[in-house]
């Protein structure tokens, strides 16, 4: 399916679960058109929830965490949040919202709306990933017993809710970006959309492509803002740089055989380490000071090296078979990344072989267009024009055609999805 790319159709659909027949549905045109409709910005409705579900856990000594947030000064995500800030996206999303005065308006993907009839989707405001990094990341009881009672508590307020009764939450927007978060729910709330890193911890009948929006991690590294080296090819003297977790589980096993076919090449450096504020400031200098970055799997396919290396210019090796990436309908990846199998990268000597011929004329134009795109990956507020909030907001407006399918033949088939059993 071809599709103007600001219009609410995407390729997308064909992995929805009415796909059948998406394939041969052709939108009628009443008025304005679809593509118009998309150009409009999003209208959002939030909860207006009790903070201690989401901005008063950044704020735990607050006299009040059962009133919402109702100040104008919004708080910082913490400085000195290691890697709890890579799961950030809801944060970033909620207070989008609750600043939409501040920036240019016209610049914006997405609008806050206060009466809930007039919204085209709902943003359910709970911090899932923060709650799980701070009450569960032991996944032992009775550690985990406050991120249990706080799930429970927003499917209760949900099911309560008339506009999720409508739509059975079809049209609701939740952040589950760490693979754990919400963990023990997930099943409740599986019609919305989710906000997710990858799909790597779910079935598909919580969460799939079709459905659900993949969100870039926040990166961990500053951004390189002033990478204007005559020559970058000559002055980037390391081939290939990984520094991290070299053993990890599932998907991420391949990190270790990768460091013992690539650590002793003179070129390379294979670091394993832990995540610190020293750590943080050696990947930085890592990566601007190396042309290729690799990024294999971690506990699931992605990780936020990806986005740390975009940032940072340095041209992402991807060692995963199974990633999804953000933004793929905009964005061609192909461009500024290289891909390999899991079977090609432990082929001994090819994947060596492969970058050390590598032309710097081609790298260049690479590097360069790291420097165009990596705007698209900054989580920042004030927001700015296609930042990564802003398209994750075009993201879910794409998804409204087939939201609304999903919700209009709910109401009236008597015998739901029928054409699965032809």
């Amino acid at each position: 399916m071809t599709l103007d790319l600001r219009g609410c159709f995407s390729a997308e659909l064909s992995n929805f679960p009415y796909s059948p027949f998406l394939k041969q549905y052709t939108p009628p045109i009443y008025g304005t058109s679809n593509s118009e409709k998309c150009e409009l910005p999003l209208k959002i409705y939030m909860y207006d929830w009790p903070r201690r579900f989401n901005l008063g856990m950044l704020k735990k000594n607050s006299s009040d965490p059962n009133l919402p947030w109702t100040s104008s000064k919004i708080p910082t995500w913490p400085h000195r949040s290691g890697l709890k800030k890579q799961h950030s996206v809801e944060y970033w999303m909620m207070v989008y919202l609750l600043g939409q005065h501040i920036g240019d308006e016209g610049e914006r993907a997405a609008v806050r709306v206060k009466d809930p009839d007039q919204a085209d989707v709902y943003f359910v405001p709970f911090f899932a990933s923060l709650s799980f990094n701070s009450h569960g990341q032991t996944m032992r009881d009775p550690e985990t017993e406050i991120d249990k009672q706080l799930q429970i508590e927003v499917v209760d307020m949900l099911k309560k809710s008339k506009s999720w009764q409508r739509s059975g939450g079809r049209n609701h927007v939740i952040a589950i970006h760490h693979p754990n978060a919400f963990r023990f729910l997930r099943d409740e709330v599986n019609a919305s959309i989710f906000i997710v890193a990858d799909f790597g911890r779910y079935p598909r009948s919580v969460s799939s492509l079709g459905k659900d929006v993949v969100a870039p991690y926040v990166h961990v590294v500053d951004t390189y803002l002033n990478d204007d080296s005559s020559d970058p090819f000559e002055s980037r003297k390391t081939l290939l740089f990984f520094r991290g977790r070299v053993r990890r589980k599932d998907e991420g096993v391949v990190r270790l055989k990768l460091a013992k076919i690539l650590g002793n090449h003179k070129s390379v450096i294979i670091e394993d380490s832990v995540a610190s504020t020293e750590g943080f400031e050696a990947t930085k200098q890592g990566m601007r000071t190396s042309r290729f970055c690799l990024h294999p799997a971690g506990d699931t396919p992605s990780s936020c090296r990806l986005f740390d290396a975009i940032v940072s210019h340095c041209v992402p090796v991807i060692v995963s078979d199974r990633i999804e990436l953000p933004y793929e309908d905009e964005i061609d990846y192909q461009e500024f990344s290289l891909f390999f199998s899991v079977k090609e990268a432990l082929k001994p000597g090819y994947l060596l072989e492969q970058l050390e011929n590598f032309p710097k004329e081609r790298w260049l134009k690479m590097w360069k267009k790291l420097k165009q795109v990596a705007h698209r990956f900054e989580y920042q507020y004030p927001p700015k024009k296609d930042d990564a909030v802003n398209l994750l907001w075009k993201q879910i407006h794409r998804k409204l055609s087939s939201v609304n399918l999903a919700i209009h033949r709910a109401k009236r088939l008597k015998i739901p999805d029928w054409w699965r059993r032809l």
